[in-house]
């Protein structure tokens, strides 16, 4: 089946089939966050993606295989609701931005740090560091060899507009960040997996930059 990135609470996964790598994106929670099973198609070892809510849905995502860790993209506590259940139940390392781990209370076993990289198997993904939306989210890059990158923003970037901020430093300093670290090294064909709602791509919102700069969110 054709995949498009839209999930609801309460229903079914959605798989892209990479040829690598398996990504599976389900919505759980109040807040309808996104969490992502990433699966190496080579080995079969998984990385979720933010264990936001509902333990049950994930570790069923999950199965009998396990995890070889759990990132958890930021620390606001609705993207880590499932954390401490979802670590009990499959033993799995926990990770974490390095500036956000102190906000986190399951404790970050690998602080992440930009430049970092993360392995699911035979896969890779470049850690970089935004900060703004909070002083240490990191989102995950995974530049497909054999087709184009996919990025894992957390709530640094949505369809129409970066993150969250409250002050104008910090809009400025996610706004710096994205552009040098995202939209400046990335082709406009990077899918972009968010915290919330549907995926988007780089060249779809990069025409839009100039006017987030100007309105200020």
């Amino acid at each position: 089946m054709t995949y498009t990135g839209r999930v609801a609470v309460g229903g079914p996964p959605d798989v892209h089939e990479l040829t690598d790598l398996l990504i599976s994106k389900v919505a759980v929670g109040p807040m309808e966050n996104n969490a992502y099973l990433l699966r190496c198609r080579t080995t079969g070892e998984q990385l979720l993606i933010d264990a936001a809510a509902e333990p049950g849905t994930l570790l069923r995502l999950i199965g009998p295989d396990g995890l070889t860790g759990v990132v958890t993209t930021h620390r606001h506590a609705d993207h880590r609701q499932a954390l401490a259940e979802v670590v009990a139940a499959t033993g799995t390392p926990t990770l974490a931005g390095r500036h956000d781990a102190p906000g986190i209370p399951e404790p970050t076993d690998r602080p992440l740090d930009d430049g970092d990289t993360v392995t699911v198997g035979r896969c890779e993904l470049l850690v970089r560091h935004l900060v703004g939306h909070t002083e240490g989210s990191v989102v995950l890059i995974y530049d497909d060899p054999r087709g184009h990158p996919h990025v894992f923003v957390g709530d640094c970037l949505f369809p129409g507009g970066p993150g969250r901020t409250t002050r104008p430093e910090e809009f400025n300093s996610l706004m710096d960040d994205l552009e040098a670290k995202v939209f400046g090294v990335l082709p406009d064909e990077t899918r972009v997996y968010p915290g919330h709602g549907n995926d988007t791509t780089l060249g779809a919102e990069r025409p839009h930059l100039p006017e987030w700069r100007e309105r200020g969110w």
